[in-house]
């Protein structure tokens, strides 16, 4: 090992080291050291004269670790997102999909519902209808209808629609419960004489039926479609089921001569007196014009264009069934439209309305043809039909 040459006077005793002898002493011994320390000397020598304290160094490619690290960490959490999305999406899609089936498994049961009704109308006014086969034909409806109480109660709904899926069971067992109070009541009162009195019974029976309609619609559909709209289902809707089409046909007057009819026709016949119908008016819609027989109406045709008939029962008895025909002449055939008024109480006018005619013949004078079908049992019927002149134009009259 060498020694650094000490000044002369170090040696002397004097104690003192020059700054340059200081650096030469420095130096020597570091230079003494190690060569793994070479490297160290020289990086150091590259340094600023400055004495300040030195960052941290990277060295040349060391930030491509660290991006690595930033992706696979960026990759990591749109993973995640997109699972969460995804999870969010399928667990949305059967929500949907239960309120959905809920829907479709109902209708068919709302449907056949107001099938029942209707059937139960055409039942009621039917011509000749005796008592024996409307207990028959009764008795089959309210079978039908206690189905459908049972279909409902095993459907399985959405938990916030259990209430108002509880609601349409009720509904649906009010229509069972009128069904049956009036077929038990034309069963008790088969043998009365007091019509008035049996249809105030029946009435009673059906206030049932009309009110399962209101049950229907504002403690199950309304409601149901609110919780559709707060739970966020789109494109979902809840079955409408209208049991009762025409209420005027279970008031306690029409159910009188209902019953009456129906018994009349029990004992081998209508009841004695007379039986009537006559054509009481003809207007042209929009416009409300009244079609005269005497004088041609200008009629302005339109998308809209509608004939309403009005017909009268003159006779002394409820009828049922009514036809009325209506015919507007043209080349190469004819327009014929058909319909039928279910129930005319005696003394009382019903109307029907016809529509939806397409090309009728424009600017050349025809005579429109109105015709109401002879009633069971009607001897006049000089006051069943009539034709009225008309010209049909594109301008307003």
């Amino acid at each position: 090992m060498l020694f650094p040459v000490l000044p002369v006077e170090w040696l002397a005793g004097e104690g003192r080291v020059s700054t340059h002898d200081e650096d030469i002493l420095d130096f020597d011994f570091f230079d003494e050291g190690a060569t793994t320390e070479a490297p160290a000397r020289e990086e150091a020598g590259r340094r600023p004269s400055g004495r300040g304290p030195r960052g941290p160094q990277i060295r040349p490619g060391g930030w491509t670790p660290l991006l690595r690290l930033i992706g696979l960490i960026a990759f990591a959490i749109l993973l995640v997102v997109l699972v969460v999305v995804w999870a969010q999406g399928c667990a949305g899609d059967r929500k949907r999909d239960s309120y959905s089936n809920y829907a479709g498994d109902l209708r068919p049961i709302a449907q056949e519902s107001a099938k029942v009704g209707q059937d139960l109308a055409e039942l009621l006014t039917t011509p000749g209808l005796k008592q024996a086969d409307l207990e028959t034909q009764l008795s089959g409806l309210i079978e039908q209808q206690k189905l459908g109480v049972t279909n409902a109660q095993e459907l399985d709904p959405p938990g916030p629609l259990t209430p108002q899926n509880d609601h349409a069971i009720d509904a649906l067992q009010l229509r069972v419960n009128g069904l049956q109070g009036m077929l038990n009541v034309f069963k008790s009162t088969k043998t009365s004489k007091d019509a008035t009195a049996a249809g105030q019974l029946l009435s009673e029976q059906a206030t049932r039926l009309i009110a399962s309609d209101v049950v229907w619609e504002d403690l199950f559909r309304k409601p149901a479609t609110v919780v559709l709209q707060d739970e966020g289902i789109d494109g979902v809707s809840m079955p409408e089921s209208d049991f009762v089409e025409n209420p005027q046909l279970y008031t306690a007057s029409s159910m009188s001569a209902i019953w009456q009819r129906i018994h009349g026709a029990s004992t081998g016949g209508t009841p004695a007196g007379a039986h009537g119908s006559s054509l009481a008016y003809v207007r042209a819609e929009p416009g409300g014009q009244t079609l005269s027989t005497d004088n041609e109406t200008t009629i302005q045709v339109s998308t809209d264009l509608a004939f309403e008939v009005g017909v009268t029962n003159s006779g002394d008895f409820q009828e049922v069934s009514v036809k009325v025909t209506l015919t507007i002449p043209k080349q190469p055939s004819p327009i014929v439209k058909n319909a039928t008024i279910d129930l005319i109480d005696p003394g009382t006018t019903k109307s029907v309305t016809f529509r939806d005619f397409g090309e009728v013949p424009i600017g050349e004078p025809v005579s429109l043809q109105v015709a109401v079908l002879p009633v069971q049992g009607e001897t006049n019927k000089g006051n069943n039909s009539a034709e009225f002149p008309v010209i049909f134009s594109l301008a307003a009259p």
